[in-house]
Protein backbone atom coordinates (compact mmCIF):
# COMPACT_ATOMS: atom_id res chain seq x y z
CA UNK A 1 0.00 0.00 0.00
CA UNK A 2 0.99 3.55 -0.61
CA UNK A 3 3.10 4.96 2.36
CA UNK A 4 2.01 7.90 4.79
CA UNK A 5 4.59 7.78 6.63
CA UNK A 6 6.04 10.95 8.21
CA UNK A 7 9.36 11.78 6.25
CA UNK A 8 11.97 12.66 8.10
CA UNK A 9 15.07 15.12 7.89
CA UNK A 10 18.64 14.48 8.17
CA UNK A 11 20.70 15.67 11.00
CA UNK A 12 21.76 18.96 10.47
CA UNK A 13 25.49 18.08 10.18
CA UNK A 14 24.50 15.88 7.61
CA UNK A 15 23.40 18.92 5.51
CA UNK A 16 25.56 21.50 5.75
CA UNK A 17 27.36 22.98 3.15
CA UNK A 18 30.56 21.16 2.19
CA UNK A 19 32.27 20.23 -1.04
CA UNK A 20 33.05 17.08 -1.90
CA UNK A 21 36.03 15.49 -1.39
CA UNK A 22 37.09 14.29 -4.61
CA UNK A 23 36.31 18.53 -5.53
CA UNK A 24 39.21 19.33 -3.33
CA UNK A 25 41.13 17.50 -5.23
CA UNK A 26 40.38 19.38 -8.97
CA UNK A 27 42.45 21.58 -10.53
CA UNK A 28 45.10 20.58 -8.52
CA UNK A 29 47.61 23.13 -9.08
CA UNK A 30 45.59 25.82 -8.12
CA UNK A 31 45.18 24.58 -4.08
CA UNK A 32 41.97 25.24 -2.74
CA UNK A 33 40.14 26.12 -5.41
CA UNK A 34 36.23 25.34 -4.97
CA UNK A 35 33.84 23.20 -6.18
CA UNK A 36 31.30 23.66 -8.91
CA UNK A 37 31.03 26.95 -11.60
CA UNK A 38 34.58 28.20 -10.04
CA UNK A 39 36.41 25.66 -10.79
CA UNK A 40 34.34 25.02 -14.27
CA UNK A 41 35.24 28.52 -14.69
CA UNK A 42 38.74 28.19 -14.02
CA UNK A 43 39.01 25.03 -16.20
CA UNK A 44 37.67 26.98 -19.17
CA UNK A 45 40.02 29.79 -18.72
CA UNK A 46 42.73 27.61 -18.74
CA UNK A 47 42.92 27.35 -22.63
CA UNK A 48 39.45 27.51 -23.09
CA UNK A 49 38.42 23.66 -22.04
CA UNK A 50 35.23 22.67 -20.36
CA UNK A 51 32.54 20.49 -20.87
CA UNK A 52 34.42 17.36 -19.30
CA UNK A 53 33.13 14.17 -18.39
CA UNK A 54 34.74 11.11 -17.20
CA UNK A 55 32.01 8.01 -18.15
CA UNK A 56 32.21 4.33 -17.14
CA UNK A 57 34.24 1.66 -19.01
CA UNK A 58 33.61 -1.64 -19.35
CA UNK A 59 36.45 -1.89 -17.01
CA UNK A 60 36.46 1.23 -14.81
CA UNK A 61 39.21 -0.35 -12.63
CA UNK A 62 41.62 -0.30 -15.39
CA UNK A 63 40.54 2.31 -17.81
CA UNK A 64 38.92 5.74 -18.46
CA UNK A 65 36.91 7.40 -21.12
CA UNK A 66 37.38 11.37 -21.00
CA UNK A 67 35.49 13.74 -23.26
CA UNK A 68 35.67 17.64 -23.30
CA UNK A 69 34.63 20.65 -25.55
CA UNK A 70 37.37 23.17 -26.62
CA UNK A 71 36.63 26.54 -27.70
CA UNK A 72 39.19 25.75 -31.25
CA UNK A 73 39.95 23.33 -33.35
CA UNK A 74 43.18 21.61 -32.26
CA UNK A 75 45.60 19.37 -34.25
CA UNK A 76 47.11 17.85 -31.31
CA UNK A 77 44.29 17.34 -28.85
CA UNK A 78 45.39 15.47 -26.01
CA UNK A 79 45.85 13.67 -22.48
CA UNK A 80 48.23 14.43 -19.78
CA UNK A 81 48.17 11.75 -16.51
CA UNK A 82 49.99 10.61 -14.04
CA UNK A 83 48.93 8.72 -10.54
CA UNK A 84 48.28 11.40 -8.01
CA UNK A 85 51.04 11.03 -6.24
CA UNK A 86 53.64 11.69 -8.64
CA UNK A 87 55.08 9.35 -11.44
CA UNK A 88 55.66 9.34 -15.01
CA UNK A 89 53.69 11.72 -17.16
CA UNK A 90 51.90 9.83 -19.85
CA UNK A 91 50.38 12.08 -22.86
CA UNK A 92 47.35 10.39 -24.87
CA UNK A 93 46.27 11.11 -27.93
CA UNK A 94 42.53 12.08 -28.25
CA UNK A 95 40.41 12.14 -31.74
CA UNK A 96 37.95 15.06 -32.53
CA UNK A 97 34.35 13.98 -32.35
CA UNK A 98 33.14 17.04 -33.80
CA UNK A 99 31.36 20.24 -33.58
CA UNK A 100 28.12 21.04 -32.12
CA UNK A 101 27.25 24.63 -31.75
CA UNK A 102 30.96 26.18 -32.25
CA UNK A 103 32.26 23.84 -30.00
CA UNK A 104 34.55 21.81 -30.32
CA UNK A 105 34.61 17.86 -28.98
CA UNK A 106 37.46 15.37 -27.95
CA UNK A 107 37.53 12.12 -26.73
CA UNK A 108 40.55 10.30 -25.12
CA UNK A 109 40.54 6.93 -24.00
CA UNK A 110 43.06 5.83 -20.91
CA UNK A 111 43.77 2.43 -20.29
CA UNK A 112 46.59 0.12 -18.54
CA UNK A 113 45.43 1.70 -15.45
CA UNK A 114 45.86 0.53 -11.95
CA UNK A 115 42.84 -0.57 -9.80
CA UNK A 116 41.77 1.81 -7.06
CA UNK A 117 44.06 4.21 -7.35
CA UNK A 118 44.46 8.17 -7.60
CA UNK A 119 45.62 9.74 -11.33
CA UNK A 120 45.92 13.24 -12.19
CA UNK A 121 44.80 14.49 -15.46
CA UNK A 122 44.50 17.38 -17.62
CA UNK A 123 43.26 17.74 -21.23
CA UNK A 124 44.55 20.40 -23.85
CA UNK A 125 46.26 20.52 -26.92
CA UNK A 126 49.77 20.35 -26.08
CA UNK A 127 50.10 23.39 -25.97
CA UNK A 128 47.32 25.27 -23.95
CA UNK A 129 45.53 22.67 -20.84
CA UNK A 130 43.02 22.66 -18.69
CA UNK A 131 43.85 22.65 -14.79
CA UNK A 132 44.79 18.72 -13.01
CA UNK A 133 41.83 16.95 -12.04
CA UNK A 134 42.03 14.03 -10.13
CA UNK A 135 40.17 10.79 -10.27
CA UNK A 136 40.22 7.25 -8.55
CA UNK A 137 39.83 4.24 -10.32
CA UNK A 138 37.85 1.46 -9.39
CA UNK A 139 38.26 -0.92 -7.02
CA UNK A 140 37.42 -4.47 -5.86
CA UNK A 141 34.20 -6.43 -5.86
CA UNK A 142 33.09 -5.76 -2.43
CA UNK A 143 35.08 -2.88 -1.61
CA UNK A 144 32.04 0.49 -0.47
CA UNK A 145 31.13 2.69 -1.84
CA UNK A 146 27.93 5.51 -2.54
CA UNK A 147 26.35 6.31 -5.69
CA UNK A 148 23.90 9.33 -6.46
CA UNK A 149 20.76 8.39 -9.01
CA UNK A 150 19.27 11.36 -10.80
CA UNK A 151 15.86 11.63 -11.85
CA UNK A 152 14.89 14.08 -15.03
CA UNK A 153 16.75 17.23 -14.60
CA UNK A 154 15.33 19.19 -17.61
CA UNK A 155 13.46 22.15 -16.83
CA UNK A 156 14.25 25.41 -15.32
CA UNK A 157 17.97 24.64 -14.29
CA UNK A 158 19.71 27.20 -13.03
CA UNK A 159 17.22 28.47 -10.55
CA UNK A 160 14.86 25.24 -10.34
CA UNK A 161 17.20 22.10 -10.58
CA UNK A 162 20.47 23.36 -9.32
CA UNK A 163 19.70 23.89 -5.72
CA UNK A 164 19.15 20.08 -5.49
CA UNK A 165 22.02 19.34 -7.23
CA UNK A 166 24.32 21.21 -5.28
CA UNK A 167 22.94 20.03 -2.18
CA UNK A 168 23.13 16.02 -3.23
CA UNK A 169 27.07 16.95 -3.79
CA UNK A 170 27.27 18.62 0.09
CA UNK A 171 25.34 15.86 1.27
CA UNK A 172 27.18 13.06 -0.26
CA UNK A 173 30.49 14.33 -1.06
CA UNK A 174 32.46 11.15 -1.67
CA UNK A 175 29.96 9.19 -4.13
CA UNK A 176 32.18 7.74 -6.75
CA UNK A 177 29.11 6.85 -9.44
CA UNK A 178 26.31 9.20 -10.51
CA UNK A 179 23.42 7.34 -11.90
CA UNK A 180 20.90 9.89 -15.04
CA UNK A 181 18.18 8.17 -15.99
CA UNK A 182 17.50 10.76 -18.70
CA UNK A 183 15.98 13.65 -19.78
CA UNK A 184 19.14 16.15 -18.60
CA UNK A 185 17.75 18.87 -20.52
CA UNK A 186 14.62 19.62 -22.23
CA UNK A 187 15.48 20.60 -26.01
CA UNK A 188 17.87 18.14 -27.38
CA UNK A 189 20.52 20.67 -28.91
CA UNK A 190 19.53 23.68 -27.22
CA UNK A 191 23.20 24.56 -26.05
CA UNK A 192 22.58 27.14 -23.40
CA UNK A 193 20.26 24.22 -21.33
CA UNK A 194 23.73 22.00 -22.26
CA UNK A 195 25.77 24.79 -20.51
CA UNK A 196 23.30 25.24 -17.46
CA UNK A 197 23.14 21.38 -16.95
CA UNK A 198 27.54 21.39 -16.73
CA UNK A 199 27.05 24.36 -14.61
CA UNK A 200 24.29 23.18 -11.93
CA UNK A 201 26.69 20.31 -11.72
CA UNK A 202 29.82 21.62 -12.06
CA UNK A 203 33.73 20.07 -13.29
CA UNK A 204 34.07 18.90 -9.44
CA UNK A 205 31.80 16.42 -10.43
CA UNK A 206 31.50 15.34 -13.86
CA UNK A 207 35.27 15.02 -14.30
CA UNK A 208 36.51 12.91 -10.95
CA UNK A 209 34.07 10.05 -10.83
CA UNK A 210 32.16 8.31 -13.80
CA UNK A 211 29.30 9.85 -15.09
CA UNK A 212 26.60 6.62 -15.89
CA UNK A 213 23.72 8.34 -18.43
CA UNK A 214 21.23 6.94 -19.96
CA UNK A 215 18.83 9.36 -22.44
CA UNK A 216 15.75 10.48 -22.37
CA UNK A 217 13.03 11.63 -24.80
CA UNK A 218 14.14 14.96 -24.57
CA UNK A 219 17.72 13.71 -25.51
CA UNK A 220 15.98 13.58 -28.79
CA UNK A 221 14.78 15.59 -31.55
CA UNK A 222 12.30 13.17 -33.59
CA UNK A 223 14.24 10.10 -34.75
CA UNK A 224 17.25 12.08 -33.97
CA UNK A 225 19.72 11.32 -30.61
CA UNK A 226 20.98 14.71 -29.81
CA UNK A 227 24.02 15.94 -31.36
CA UNK A 228 25.58 16.70 -27.73
CA UNK A 229 24.80 13.38 -26.55
CA UNK A 230 27.12 10.36 -27.89
CA UNK A 231 30.23 13.43 -27.83
CA UNK A 232 29.73 13.84 -24.02
CA UNK A 233 28.09 10.40 -22.47
CA UNK A 234 30.01 8.02 -25.19
CA UNK A 235 29.20 4.78 -23.37
CA UNK A 236 30.96 1.69 -22.49
CA UNK A 237 30.73 0.46 -25.81
CA UNK A 238 29.36 -2.86 -25.38
CA UNK A 239 25.89 -2.17 -26.59
CA UNK A 240 23.67 -4.05 -29.01
CA UNK A 241 24.77 -4.37 -32.04
CA UNK A 242 22.09 -1.88 -33.52
CA UNK A 243 23.94 1.52 -34.29
CA UNK A 244 20.84 3.53 -33.77
CA UNK A 245 21.73 2.39 -29.73
CA UNK A 246 24.84 3.65 -29.87
CA UNK A 247 25.75 5.25 -26.35
CA UNK A 248 22.62 4.83 -24.87
CA UNK A 249 22.63 0.77 -24.08
CA UNK A 250 25.71 -0.32 -22.50
CA UNK A 251 26.88 -1.52 -18.77
CA UNK A 252 29.83 -1.30 -16.66
CA UNK A 253 30.89 -3.41 -13.52
CA UNK A 254 31.77 -1.47 -10.50
CA UNK A 255 32.67 -2.61 -7.49
CA UNK A 256 30.41 -5.21 -7.62
CA UNK A 257 27.30 -4.04 -9.31
CA UNK A 258 26.50 -4.23 -12.46
CA UNK A 259 25.16 -1.12 -14.16
CA UNK A 260 23.07 -1.09 -16.83
CA UNK A 261 21.66 1.57 -19.23
CA UNK A 262 18.96 0.78 -21.19
CA UNK A 263 17.31 3.00 -23.90
CA UNK A 264 13.32 3.05 -23.33
CA UNK A 265 12.66 5.80 -25.93
CA UNK A 266 10.67 3.21 -28.63
CA UNK A 267 8.70 6.44 -29.01
CA UNK A 268 12.04 8.00 -30.93
CA UNK A 269 12.60 5.32 -32.95
CA UNK A 270 12.21 5.30 -36.64
CA UNK A 271 8.33 3.66 -36.96
CA UNK A 272 9.46 1.08 -38.88
CA UNK A 273 11.99 -0.08 -36.21
CA UNK A 274 10.19 0.65 -32.92
CA UNK A 275 9.55 -3.13 -32.45
CA UNK A 276 13.59 -4.14 -33.24
CA UNK A 277 14.45 -1.25 -31.29
CA UNK A 278 13.13 -3.11 -28.32
CA UNK A 279 13.58 -6.14 -29.12
CA UNK A 280 17.39 -5.94 -29.79
CA UNK A 281 17.65 -4.59 -26.10
CA UNK A 282 16.09 -7.64 -24.51
CA UNK A 283 17.56 -9.88 -26.16
CA UNK A 284 21.23 -8.31 -25.28
CA UNK A 285 19.79 -7.40 -21.89
CA UNK A 286 19.00 -11.05 -21.41
CA UNK A 287 22.35 -11.81 -22.19
CA UNK A 288 24.56 -9.57 -20.13
CA UNK A 289 22.12 -10.43 -17.21
CA UNK A 290 22.93 -14.45 -17.47
CA UNK A 291 26.39 -13.63 -17.99
CA UNK A 292 26.55 -11.45 -14.84
CA UNK A 293 29.63 -12.16 -12.21
CA UNK A 294 28.06 -9.39 -9.62
CA UNK A 295 26.58 -9.61 -6.47
CA UNK A 296 24.40 -6.71 -7.12
CA UNK A 297 22.55 -5.55 -10.47
CA UNK A 298 20.91 -2.12 -11.24
CA UNK A 299 19.03 -1.26 -14.20
CA UNK A 300 18.38 2.52 -15.48
CA UNK A 301 16.36 3.45 -18.24
CA UNK A 302 13.70 6.72 -18.69
CA UNK A 303 10.55 5.52 -19.62
CA UNK A 304 9.52 3.43 -17.17
CA UNK A 305 8.26 -0.23 -16.74
CA UNK A 306 5.06 0.89 -14.82
CA UNK A 307 4.10 4.64 -15.35
CA UNK A 308 4.08 6.76 -12.23
CA UNK A 309 1.87 9.33 -13.54
CA UNK A 310 -1.67 10.36 -14.37
CA UNK A 311 -2.96 9.49 -17.76
CA UNK A 312 1.00 7.43 -19.19
CA UNK A 313 1.39 3.82 -19.50
CA UNK A 314 4.33 1.66 -19.30
CA UNK A 315 2.80 -1.02 -21.38
CA UNK A 316 5.11 -1.22 -24.28
CA UNK A 317 8.58 -1.19 -22.03
CA UNK A 318 6.99 -3.56 -19.80
CA UNK A 319 6.13 -6.40 -22.47
CA UNK A 320 9.76 -5.67 -23.64
CA UNK A 321 11.64 -5.74 -20.29
CA UNK A 322 9.84 -6.98 -17.42
CA UNK A 323 10.16 -10.60 -17.68
CA UNK A 324 13.97 -10.49 -18.00
CA UNK A 325 14.35 -8.19 -14.97
CA UNK A 326 12.18 -10.54 -12.73
CA UNK A 327 13.53 -13.82 -14.00
CA UNK A 328 17.25 -12.15 -12.79
CA UNK A 329 16.36 -10.74 -9.85
CA UNK A 330 17.46 -7.31 -10.59
CA UNK A 331 18.10 -5.44 -7.34
CA UNK A 332 16.92 -1.68 -8.44
CA UNK A 333 15.34 -0.51 -11.45
CA UNK A 334 16.19 3.26 -11.32
CA UNK A 335 14.05 5.31 -14.01
CA UNK A 336 12.31 8.86 -14.88
CA UNK A 337 9.81 10.35 -17.13
CA UNK A 338 6.82 10.76 -15.47
CA UNK A 339 8.06 14.01 -13.04
CA UNK A 340 6.71 12.19 -10.04
CA UNK A 341 8.11 9.90 -7.28
CA UNK A 342 6.85 6.59 -6.88
CA UNK A 343 8.12 3.15 -5.77
CA UNK A 344 6.78 -0.28 -6.00
CA UNK A 345 7.48 -4.38 -6.93
CA UNK A 346 5.09 -6.60 -8.60
CA UNK A 347 2.35 -8.31 -6.17
CA UNK A 348 3.52 -11.41 -6.05
CA UNK A 349 6.88 -10.39 -4.50
CA UNK A 350 4.79 -9.58 -1.04
CA UNK A 351 5.94 -11.75 1.96
CA UNK A 352 4.12 -12.60 5.23
CA UNK A 353 5.65 -9.29 6.68
CA UNK A 354 4.54 -6.41 5.10
CA UNK A 355 7.36 -4.32 5.27
CA UNK A 356 9.53 -6.96 3.82
CA UNK A 357 9.06 -7.79 -0.47
CA UNK A 358 11.57 -9.87 -2.90
CA UNK A 359 12.42 -9.16 -6.35
CA UNK A 360 13.47 -6.20 -7.94
CA UNK A 361 12.33 -2.33 -6.66
CA UNK A 362 11.33 -0.17 -9.31
CA UNK A 363 11.41 3.61 -8.81
CA UNK A 364 10.97 6.61 -10.81
CA UNK A 365 11.99 10.25 -9.60
CA UNK A 366 12.34 13.38 -10.54
CA UNK A 367 14.89 16.12 -10.04
CA UNK A 368 13.96 18.81 -11.59
CA UNK A 369 11.00 21.26 -10.86
CA UNK A 370 8.62 20.28 -13.92
CA UNK A 371 5.70 18.17 -11.90
CA UNK A 372 2.58 15.56 -12.60
CA UNK A 373 -0.24 14.17 -11.03
CA UNK A 374 1.63 11.03 -9.64
CA UNK A 375 -1.14 7.69 -9.55
CA UNK A 376 -1.75 4.42 -9.01
CA UNK A 377 -3.46 3.26 -12.27
CA UNK A 378 -0.29 1.50 -14.31
CA UNK A 379 1.19 -0.44 -11.44
CA UNK A 380 -1.88 -1.74 -10.62
CA UNK A 381 -2.85 -2.62 -14.29
CA UNK A 382 0.87 -4.63 -13.98
CA UNK A 383 -0.14 -6.37 -11.34
CA UNK A 384 1.83 -4.41 -9.18
CA UNK A 385 1.84 -1.75 -6.18
CA UNK A 386 3.31 1.43 -5.69
CA UNK A 387 4.60 1.39 -2.05
CA UNK A 388 5.57 4.74 -1.79
CA UNK A 389 4.61 7.82 -4.01
CA UNK A 390 4.94 11.67 -3.98
CA UNK A 391 3.71 14.45 -6.05
CA UNK A 392 5.06 17.76 -5.95
CA UNK A 393 8.50 16.41 -4.37
CA UNK A 394 12.04 17.01 -6.32
CA UNK A 395 14.41 14.43 -4.97
CA UNK A 396 18.03 13.00 -5.41
CA UNK A 397 18.65 9.65 -4.63
CA UNK A 398 21.94 7.87 -2.14
CA UNK A 399 22.60 4.34 -2.39
CA UNK A 400 25.18 2.84 0.35
CA UNK A 401 26.93 -0.26 -1.37
CA UNK A 402 28.48 -3.26 0.76
CA UNK A 403 29.03 -6.75 -0.06
CA UNK A 404 25.77 -7.53 1.46
CA UNK A 405 23.70 -4.64 1.43
CA UNK A 406 21.74 -2.12 -1.01
CA UNK A 407 21.05 1.01 1.46
CA UNK A 408 18.66 3.68 -0.45
CA UNK A 409 17.38 6.82 0.58
CA UNK A 410 15.02 9.29 -1.50
CA UNK A 411 15.96 12.91 -0.25
CA UNK A 412 14.76 16.49 -1.08
CA UNK A 413 16.89 19.79 -1.38
CA UNK A 414 16.21 19.94 2.35
CA UNK A 415 17.73 17.18 3.56
CA UNK A 416 13.94 15.18 4.32
CA UNK A 417 14.31 11.55 3.80
CA UNK A 418 10.68 10.46 1.69
CA UNK A 419 11.48 6.76 1.23
CA UNK A 420 14.42 4.27 2.60
CA UNK A 421 15.28 0.61 2.08
CA UNK A 422 18.18 -1.62 2.34
CA UNK A 423 18.59 -4.39 -0.35
CA UNK A 424 20.01 -7.46 1.56
CA UNK A 425 21.73 -10.38 0.49
CA UNK A 426 22.71 -13.40 3.12
CA UNK A 427 22.16 -16.79 4.17
CA UNK A 428 18.21 -16.32 4.09
CA UNK A 429 18.34 -15.31 0.66
CA UNK A 430 17.27 -11.86 -1.18
CA UNK A 431 14.89 -9.29 0.48
CA UNK A 432 13.56 -5.80 0.40
CA UNK A 433 13.39 -4.05 3.93
CA UNK A 434 11.63 -1.08 4.79
CA UNK A 435 12.10 1.73 7.13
Amino acid sequence: MTSTARPRRLPRGARRSALPATAALVLAGLAGAPAGAQDHARATEAGGFDRIVLSATATPDTAATLTWRADAASAAPAVEYQPADGGTAVTVPAVATGEVAGGHYHRADLTGLTADTAYRYRVGDGTEWSGWITFRTAGAAGDPFSFLYFGDIQNDITTGAAPLVHAARAAVPDAAFTVHAGDLVNNADADDEWAEWFDAFGTGHTATHPQFATPGNHEYDGWELSAHWTRQFPGAGNGPDDEDLDGTAHYTDYQGVRFVSLNSNYTNAPWFDAVDWLEDQKVWLERVLSDNPNRWTVVTLHQPVMANSEGRSGLAVREAFLDVLEEHDVDLVLQGHDHSYGRGNLLDRRTDDPDVTTGPAYVVSVAGPKMYEPSPEDWEAAGAEVRVQHGDTQTYQVVDVTTDSLRYESRTEEGTVVDAFTVVRDADGKRVVED
